[in-house]
């Protein structure tokens, strides 16, 4: 059937990929035809997430090169999957709770969990739906889940996935027993809402105007020190007053109850004297102590910190260091916990603590923060408020500040496991691109801290440790049984309790403990005993930390595993360095001795046409599927890659989308000429030729598919796809279509039969080398061209050179050709001549290869550059604009053309305004607070605008130049 007139994205897309998927054509080795193998593994989105533009970016580069590997014979996987996404599932859920007056303490945990899972198989596939409208060839029969096998899974969308459930509690008990997770107290961010511990990444910085109150704490004993009231116009100190109290600045006095000390610089000689000794916290006559350490700013307010060790990051490692108590003043709600907490009333006086109980007891937060100022001024010891705009930490999901909060949580002790995954990228074994990702790799893991992998969520890993009472001190604290399943918890504890009491296991949120009676030689044992489930559930990370292994079916020894692991390329975002590439290199080291992958390339942000970053509240947010739909997924595909330099955030438009979705169109519409000239069916031999054009564009065909190769082996993706749009477009769609014009419809029959050999394989390499950026415009010209053995996902990848296919005569033939139309198009263009109109051109010398090369293609230069005829002559006569190729000297006699006073005038008035707008550009550029103090994308954008003008204005002053020629 011939081609149509134009390519259907919309109707061709979906039955394209569905044909792929009937073909098994992304199946695990498919089309592989050599020992080598291939894989990358998938960042695996959200469950309940959608495509955005970054999963649009990341997937076509990684799709780029799977079809690239795939159709060199290399045995390929993409290994597909999701993450359950603890948090952001649950909430999904909840929220629709919350529209019927319900919450998830409404339901037991089982129940609660059973209707995640059934949230989780409606909205589970609408991403894998989503990834395949983008043309993503991942195997699909093995797409993996990190909850599968967990129980309460339906195996819905993931039916072939391994029991990645089962691989998370070996790991977790295989590290535990190694004395690599350990249960513990320390601070972490805490978000009130969903009552949980969250990671960083899960922590946004709100900027937020707000206050920093200033508060008088009364120095203990009597204790005074000279404190600067005035200064000479060098800064130095004039006058003091003699104070008996350290004034200390703080954005959330609600966390004042909890200070135990307060810092100064070692160096801060005002303070010097009172390190050591200390001060009254007010309201409720605390003793604080006063510590030097480098933290407190001597330059920064009074050079006096309060620290609160329990509710402030750098307050914890202040306490670290110098000892300070950390004492925990909130519920996990956020709001005041007064009553009935010993660390809070030790040192307290009796009649504060009772009033601040009274007023402040399970007040919320900013209530209490009300309170407090409120107090502080009415009693004197508020020193002043000022006006502060700063960041405050806000959970992503839930949009509310977190607190830093100290509680009891589980933790991955990451020094004693982190040396190898530092050594594996340092020695090469896995290379981080570009290079200045390293540095943030680097960063993290070199002051790796403790990794809390603790969540108090229900829909998670649920951690595989039970609790039973103490066998030699019943009345302290728990016994903890680490292991993959309640049978091996049992015998565990068998073995700890001996083989007299009963063992039973205790509900969801059961208390664990135990029954003892005496024996006959009068000692108490127990009788019976009563195991507790860990509430907790694992980190999110913990588990995808795990992906490379897991989605293999570690720990089984699986044939995947040993065929593709480890894997090669792993594609993924800078913001996910640490969190998830730091992480899956420091636990596969830790299980399987081994690296994860060989290659780890870190792409930029997608941005605005302007440089800005996409968000909602911003309007600039560019939807990857309705970008599908009107343009088509092929267009989308090749405005990413070629727009994935290395390292350099993407600026994406809709009108850069567009000009793509042209290029589509001019290989349509070259192909349609293929096909009405009979130039289709080329199969994989390189035809023989003997015109000078189609010798030449075989050369160039060598050419850009060894660009190609070497673009994609370095991942330089925007080059392959730069190499591709001037070779298809460039010299095959214009410069050989209309080469190929007269030789195709010319008498000589040998020369039309060559022509249409080479110009069809011509296009089917274009249709190959296109493939793995373009898949469905490419494949649907492949099957409709020709009849073919095989799909085009599935054809040969080339691997002739240019050294093979390049003609020299050929390539300075038809280089002269091409130079001279540009020199004359560019000339005319220049100069305003008619586009329509054909002028003579003459020739003061021409060489012979000049000459022949005009000989052989005369009529071809003189259709493309409007060129009447060419004589030559002893000089050129006025009014002739010369035009220089090599070995050449040729002219376009224009007096009499065009009126060259009046262009003149026209362009010298055009260049002065524009002089005007770059000096404009220039002096902007060259201000220093322009530069320092203007957003970057606005810098940027106007560093742009000069650079077009500067190009622009050079444009007018070369066609002012020629004018002076002939004038």
């Amino acid at each position: 059937m011939p081609l149509s007139k134009t390519f259907d994205a919309q109707e061709a897309e979906r039955r394209i990929y569905a044909a792929w998927e009937e073909a098994g054509a992304f199946a695990a080795g498919a089309n592989a035809s050599r020992e080598e193998s291939f894989c990358i593994m998938i960042p695996p989105p959200n469950v309940t997430g959608s495509l955005h533009m970054g999963h649009a970016f990341n997937n076509t580069l990684q799709d780029v090169l799977v079809r690239w590997h795939r159709m060199r014979g290399f045995d390929t996987l993409w290994q597909p999957g999701q993450d359950h996404a603890g948090i952001a599932t649950q909430m999904v859920v909840e929220r629709e709770l919350a529209r019927d007056g319900k919450r998830r303490t409404d339901f037991s945990r089982e129940d609660f969990i059973d209707l995640v899972w059934k949230q989780k198989e409606r909205s589970g596939g609408t991403i894998i739906g989503q990834l395949k409208r983008l043309g993503a060839s991942c195997d699909w029969s093995r797409n993996a889940f990190t909850m599968a096998g967990a129980p309460g899974d339906t195996r819905v969308g993931h039916e072939n996935s391994p029991d990645f459930h089962n691989a998370v509690m070996r790991v977790f008990v295989d590290m535990y027993r190694k004395g690599f997770i350990y249960r513990g107290k320390r601070l972490v961010n805490w978000d009130p809402h969903f009552e949980t511990a969250i990671s960083d990444l899960e922590v946004e910085q709100v900027e937020t105007d707000g206050h920093m109150w200033r508060l008088r704490y009364p120095l203990a004993d009597g204790e005074t020190y000279e404190h600067p009231v005035e200064f000479d116009e060098d800064g130095n100190v004039t006058a003091t007053e003699t104070r008996d109290y350290l004034t200390v600045a703080t954005t959330r006095p609600e966390t004042m109850l909890g200070d135990t000390g307060i810092a100064v610089h070692p160096d801060d000689r005002r303070y010097a004297h009172l390190v050591g000794k200390e001060a009254i916290l007010p309201l409720v006559g605390r003793r604080l102590r006063i510590v030097a350490d480098d933290y407190a700013d001597p330059e920064k307010g009074t050079g006096a910190v309060k620290m609160t060790p329990a509710h402030d990051f750098n307050d914890w490692a202040v306490g670290q260091r110098t000892g300070l108590r950390a004492i925990n003043v909130m519920t996990p709600r956020a709001g005041m916990w007064l009553r009935d907490n010993p660390d809070f009333a030790e040192g307290c006086d009796a009649d504060g603590l009772a009033r601040v109980i009274e007023a402040l007891d399970g007040l919320d937060r900013y209530e209490a923060r009300d309170w407090i100022v409120r107090t502080a001024e009415e009693e004197g010891w508020l020193d002043g408020i000022d006006a502060d705009r700063h960041m405050v930490p806000h959970g992503d999901r839930s949009k509310v500040a977190i607190e830093p909060y100290l509680t009891d949580q589980w933790f991955v002790d990451a020094e004693k496991i982190v040396g190898p995954a530092i050594d594996a990228v340092r020695d090469g074994r896995t290379t981080i691109l570009p290079e200045a990702d390293r540095k943030v790799y680097f960063h993290w893991l070199e002051n790796i801290e403790p990794w809390c992998i603790s969540r108090q969520l229900w829909w998670g890993h649920q951690i595989p440790v039970w609790y039973g009472p103490d066998r030699d001190d019943p009345a302290g604290g728990p016994r903890e049984f680490c292991a993959a399943t309640e049978a091996e918890a049992f015998d565990l504890a068998r073995e700890y309790y001996g083989p007299g009491p009963e063992i039973r296991f205790g509900g969801q949120g059961a208390e664990w403990g135990g029954l003892r009676e005496a024996a006959g030689d009068g000692v108490a044992r127990f009788a019976e005993v009563t195991l507790a489930r860990e509430t907790d559930v694992l980190d999110t990370w913990f588990s995808s930390g795990l992906w490379p292994i897991g989605t293999l079916g570690w720990p089984e020894d699986t044939p995947e595993l040993r065929r593709y692991f480890p894997t090669d390329v792993l594609i993924t975002g800078f913001d996910i360095i640490f969190f998830w590439v730091a992480r899956m290199m420091m636990m596969q080291y830790a299980v399987v001795g081994e690296r994860p992958f060989d290659t780890v390339y870190v792409h930029a942000l997608v941005r605005d046409e302007k440089g800005k970053k996409m968000s909602k509240s911003l309007g600039n947010v560019l939807d990857p599927l309705e970008l599908i739909e009107e343009y088509g997924a092929d267009a989308v595909r090749f405005t990413l890659t070629a727009m994935a330099a290395m390292g350099r955030d993407l600026r994406l438009s809709k009108e850069r989308i567009a000009g793509y979705r042209n290029f589509g169109t001019k290989l349509w519409n070259a192909a349609r000429f293929a096909e009405m000239n009979g130039a289709v069916g080329g199969g994989a031999d390189v035809p023989a030729a003997t015109a000078a054009v189609n010798r030449w564009i075989l050369g160039e065909t060598g050419r850009v598919r060894e660009k190609v190769d070497a673009a994609l082996d370095a991942f330089r993706f925007n080059e392959a796809a730069d190499a591709l749009y001037g070779f298809v477009w460039g010299k095959v769609c214009d410069w050989y279509v209309e080469f190929s014009k007269p030789l195709l419809q010319g008498e000589d029959e040998e020369l039309r039969a060559e022509t249409q050999a080479v110009m069809a394989w011509v296009i089917d390499q274009c249709l190959i080398l296109l493939h793995p950026i373009m898949p469905f415009l490419t494949e649907e010209l492949w099957g409709t061209l020709a009849e073919r053995s095989k799909m085009l996902v599935h054809a040969d990848w080339p691997g002739y050179t240019a050294a093979e296919l390049a003609d020299e005569a050929a390539d300075r033939e038809m280089g002269w050709v091409v130079s001279v139309i540009e020199e004359v198009r560019s000339a005319r263009a220049q100069m305003h001549v008619p586009a329509g109109l054909y002028v003579p051109m003459l020739a003061t010398e021409i060489g012979e290869t000049g000459r022949a090369a005009w000989g052989r293609n005369e009529a071809l230069i003189k259709r493309l550059a409007r060129i009447e005829s060419l004589e030559e002559v002893d000089g050129f006569p006025k009014g002739t604009v010369t035009v220089a190729v090599e070995g050449a000297s040729l002219g376009l006699p224009l007096a009499g053309v065009i009126d060259v006073a009046e262009e003149k005038a026209r362009l010298e008035k055009t260049l002065g305004k524009l002089e005007k707008e770059m000096g404009g550009l220039s002096g902007r550029l060259s201000n220093p607070k322009f530069v320092e103090s203007a957003p970057e994308e606005v810098v940027d954008e106007t560093r742009a605008t000069l650079a077009l003008k500067e190009d622009e204005a050079q444009r007018l002053r070369a066609a002012l130049e020629r004018l002076a020629e002939i004038g």
